[in-house]
């Protein structure tokens, strides 16, 4: 063999050790797993509020109870020579004032009226002062001023002509007029 063939063999041979010696044996890493950014969560829209419902009124005009649709009262009873409302009153007169707020147009007299005891004088500033207590209460749930008026009947309109205590404790009252 040449000396020629013998060098070119051995450069051959030398070069494939080199790259073999260069050649790694282990085994690639893995590239990274790219970060996933997990998106935030969108926010819960805030549920719209329900819409309050029309209000809804007797053929005479006054409001009806949502609950049993049936009208609210509009008659509140007063102790002997008191002015000050019951609490049954006061929750009934609740849902008046909701509906007078909910109904700008509405309006409403208050009747303050007596039994017959008294003087006529005295007995129409007590009717007066009962008027002005359910109009105060009102007032003081949201109902505006220009709803409402009062007027004082006093002993001129009894519901029960009788003269006992029965007869009597009917026609110590306020009436809502719408």
């Amino acid at each position: 063999m040449s000396t020629r063939l013998i060098r070119g063999l051995s450069a051959g041979l030398f070069a494939l050790l080199v790259l073999a010696g260069c050649a790694s044996t282990s085994e690639p890493e893995p590239e990274p797993e790219p970060m996933v950014m997990e998106p935030e969560p969108a926010p819960e829209p805030e549920p719209e509020p329900e819409p309050e419902p029309e209000p809804v009124v007797s053929p005479d005009g006054v409001p009806l109870d949502p609950m049993t649709g049936e009208p609210i009262a509009t008659v509140f009873y007063f102790d002997f020579d008191g002015a000050e409302l019951k609490p049954l009153a006061r929750t009934l007169l609740a849902g008046h004032a909701r509906y007078l707020r909910d109904t700008p147009s509405a309006r409403v007299a208050i009747e303050g009226h007596c039994d017959e005891r008294g003087t006529r004088e005295y007995n129409l500033a007590l009717g007066e002062r009962r008027a002005a207590a359910v109009r105060t209460y009102l007032q003081s749930l949201g109902v505006r001023a220009s709803q409402l008026s009062t007027v004082s009947f006093g002993e001129e309109r009894p519901v029960d002509p009788g003269h006992s205590e029965s007869a009597w404790a009917k026609n110590r009252r306020a009436v809502l007029d719408y």
